[in-house]
C-alpha cells in the first residue's frame, strides 16, 4: 500500500493534466467558455426560485440565498458521483496501454469539481451581499466543511469508480438514485421533503426523519448554510463522523485498488 502511494504521488503531474483537460472538457465548443462556471449555477437558482418561490409559493426569508448555498453544494456532489462512477472506464484506451494507477481518474475529477464549486462560491457570495446577508464569525469553518466534503467525494469517488467497472449498470441507475438524494435532502426544500414524511407498512408507522438526519449531504449542506447564512455552528459532530468514516474507506479503497488493480485491465 505504501508503495501504491508513492506510485500516486509520482503521478502527480498527469493528476493535474487531467484536472486541466477536465475544466477544458466541460466548455469546450461552446461560445461563453469559462463564463459558464458562474452562469450555471446562476440559471439553476434562477429555474428553482421561480419553481418553488414563485409557481409553488413557498420558500421563506432569503430563500434565494438558501437556495444557491444548498444547489452549489449539491452541483459538486452531483458531478462528482456521476462522472467518477465511469472515469475508469472512460480512458480504458490509456489503461491498457500504460501502467497507471487507477485511483487517478476517480481523483481528478473530483478535483476538477472542485474548482467549479469554487467559482460556485462567488455566485454564493454575490447573493450573499445583494440580500444582505452577513456570514458571522463562524465562516471560518467553512474550509473544514469543503475539506469534509472533499474526503467524502474521494472516497465514494473511487467506489464508486471500482464498482462500475465490473457492474456497468451502476452507471445507470446513479442518475435515478441521485435523483432520489435530491429531494431527500434539504437542497431547495428546508429539511428536505422526507421530514415528517411517514411509511406505513402494516400496523406499524416508520417516521423517515432519520434519512435526513443521518443523511451525510444534508449534513454538509446544513452546515454551509450555518455557517454562511444563520450565523450559527456547524454540524460539528456529523462533520467529524463523516471525515473518519470517508477517510477509512479512502485508504480501504486505495489498498484495494493496490491488490486489484490487474482485475481491473481484464474487466476493460
Amino acid at each position: 500500500m505504501k508503495n501504491y502511494f508513492q506510485e500516486m504521488l509520482k503521478r502527480k503531474d498527469l493528476l493535474i493534466y487531467l484536472v486541466k483537460s477536465g475544466l477544458k472538457a466541460d466548455n469546450r465548443n461552446s461560445y461563453l467558455g469559462y463564463f459558464w462556471w458562474l452562469l450555471d449555477p446562476l440559471l439553476n437558482v434562477v429555474v428553482y426560485y421561480f419553481l418553488i418561490g414563485i409557481v409553488l409559493g413557498r420558500g421563506g426569508e432569503n430563500f434565494a440565498v438558501f437556495l444557491v448555498i444548498g444547489l452549489v453544494a449539491w452541483r459538486w456532489m452531483q458531478t462528482t458521483i456521476n462522472s467518477s462512477a465511469k472515469s475508469i472506464m472512460k480512458h480504458g484506451s490509456i489503461i491498457n496501454q500504460v501502467y497507471l494507477p487507477k485511483t487517478i481518474f476517480p481523483i481528478s475529477i473530483t478535483f476538477t469539481q472542485m474548482i467549479n464549486f469554487a467559482f460556485g462560491l462567488i455566485i454564493v457570495a454575490t447573493f450573499l451581499a445583494f440580500f444582505g446577508v452577513m456570514p458571522g464569525w463562524q465562516s471560518i469553518y467553512l474550509p473544514l466543511i469543503i475539506l469534509v466534503q472533499l474526503v467524502f467525494l474521494l472516497s465514494l469517488g473511487m467506489l464508486l469508480a471500482y464498482i462500475t467497472v465490473f457492474v456497468r449498470d451502476i452507471d445507470h441507475l446513479l442518475t435515478h438514485f441521485t435523483r432520489i438524494l435530491f429531494y431527500a435532502s434539504p437542497i431547495i426544500w428546508e429539511g428536505g421533503r422526507l421530514r415528517g414524511a411517514e411509511l406505513e407498512i402494516g400496523n406499524n408507522v416508520i417516521v423517515l426523519d432519520f434519512l435526513v438526519d443521518y443523511n451525510p449531504i444534508a449534513i454538509i449542506v446544513d452546515s454551509y448554510r450555518n455557517v454562511l447564512m444563520y450565523q450559527t455552528d456547524p454540524n460539528f459532530l456529523g462533520l467529524t463522523i463523516i471525515l473518519i468514516a470517508s477517510f477509512i474507506l479512502f485508504n480501504i479503497m486505495v489498498k484495494f485498488y493496490s491488490k486489484n488493480e490487474h482485475k481491473i485491465i481484464k474487466a476493460l
